[in-house]
């Protein structure tokens, strides 16, 4: 979240973001209109919010997971509904925070965007978690080698 907060400053913002990546993509692909070069960048930067806020999501549910739980197996959908509410809470602080520094601007569709990658996040691993269940539970009922349930053998 530090870090987060950090990046939603005058540091973070566009101007200064497309100083270090523009010169990268130049040098990368030297006959990039300038046009293009600024829609790279603003896609890199969207990308930022969805990755920075998937991390978040998932450290916010390995707290919540591990501290309510005390490392018990199993999945339950509040520890994530937690986690994305929480993110999408912090979210919404940060876009705030944005209001008040000259070279940014706060957005509501930032704001979604995070929320956004914190779900996918969240529910890929709920939609991993549900295959590595299913695939345990699925190992066990699985014939001993070389034996068939077929076969009588």
């Amino acid at each position: 979240m530090a870090l987060i907060f950090y990046g939603s400053g005058d540091r973070g913002s566009f101007e200064h973001s497309s100083r270090i990546l523009g010169p990268i993509l130049r040098w990368l692909f030297p006959h990039l209109s300038d046009e293009t070069l600024h829609s790279l960048v603003f896609m890199a930067r969207k990308c930022g919010h969805l990755s920075e806020y998937a991390v978040l999501a998932l450290l916010l549910w390995r707290a919540l997971h591990w501290g309510r739980r005390n490392g018990a197996a199993g999945w339950r959908w509040q520890e994530p509904g937690l986690a994305l509410a929480l993110a999408a809470l912090y979210a919404a602080s940060d876009e705030f925070h944005q209001s008040f520094v000259p070279s940014r601007q706060a957005s509501i569709w930032d704001v979604m965007l995070d929320s956004c990658g914190a779900g996918l996040a969240l529910a890929a691993l709920g939609g991993g978690w549900q295959a590595s269940s299913w695939w345990r539970r699925r190992a066990g009922k699985t014939p001993p080698a070389g034996g068939s349930p077929r076969a009588g053998g």
